[in-house]
């Protein structure tokens, strides 16, 4: 099997060698990822400069954009040979309900789907990530239960994340759908020394809502959360009470 690995933490994070570490037991694995952190730059493309690309000590390209230029540089100009699937992470944080619209480790997946290539995202819901040692021999047989599987859903990318627990605690996996969050002061307003007016977004308290069957949830419990995403964002329940509305110019 051939193994693309990325992810939006750069090319040095904890959570892309871990991960690249457990996926070498399926396959041949190639890292092409950010030269620095990228994350929050959900599905965004660099066109106003041309990209580098350079090969670290390690064997890894690294790449001055975003997560989904590495992934086109890579599927496009990059690897001898198309990948079987694309392994996005480990994220240094989760990525659950609205995250996803966000993410650029879950960026990075959807458009290797985009492109065809079955892809999983993954992150680490807790908040150092230094707490991802050991969970390498958890997330190979998480890849193994996926990837094991013949004929993966078309259109669809796995978001998967892990709790905030040691590995030797994980309950087990949960199917489970998106939450929703909402954060609380997440914008900072405060002057800089010259006394110029600045705002930061970051931050803040999130809460989270959603059904029993949510990410955030299973998280919570202790289970592997693992959402199906699908590239179709229409609503098909409201598409025949939309077009009774009889829209005119």
């Amino acid at each position: 099997m051939r193994i693309l690995c990325t992810n939006d933490d750069g090319y040095l994070a904890t959570g892309i060698r871990i991960l690249g570490s457990a996926a070498s037991a399926l396959g041949s694995v190639t890292t092409v990822a950010p030269d620095r952190e990228q994350s929050a730059t959900s599905h965004s493309l660099t066109l106003h400069h041309p990209l580098r690309a350079r090969r670290a000590i390690d064997g890894a390209w690294v790449i001055d954009g975003t997560p989904t230029d590495c992934v086109l540089l890579a599927l496009n100009e990059l690897l001898p040979e198309r990948p079987d699937v694309c392994l996005s992470g480990i994220n240094h944080g989760p990525n659950m309900g609205e995250d996803v619209l966000y993410s650029g480790t879950v960026a990075a997946a959807m458009e290797a789907t985009v492109m065809g290539i079955p892809a999983i995202a993954l992150s680490y819901t807790g908040s150092y990530h230094e707490e991802l040692e050991g969970w390498e021999d958890v997330v190979r047989g998480i890849l193994n239960s996926i990837l094991g599987r013949e004929g993966l859903p078309a259109d669809t990318l796995f978001n998967v994340n892990l709790p905030a627990t040691s590995p030797t605690d994980v309950r087990g996996i949960r199917v489970t759908s998106l939450g929703q969050r909402r954060y609380a002061d997440s914008i900072t307003r405060a002057n800089d020394p010259s006394g110029r007016e600045y705002f930061w977004i970051g931050g803040g308290v999130a809460r989270w809502r959603g059904a029993k069957d949510s990410d955030f949830q299973a998280v919570e419990e202790g289970y592997v959360s693992v959402t199906p995403l699908h590239l179709d964002l229409t609503n098909y329940e409201l598409l025949e009470e939309i077009r009774a509305w009889d829209l005119t110019l």
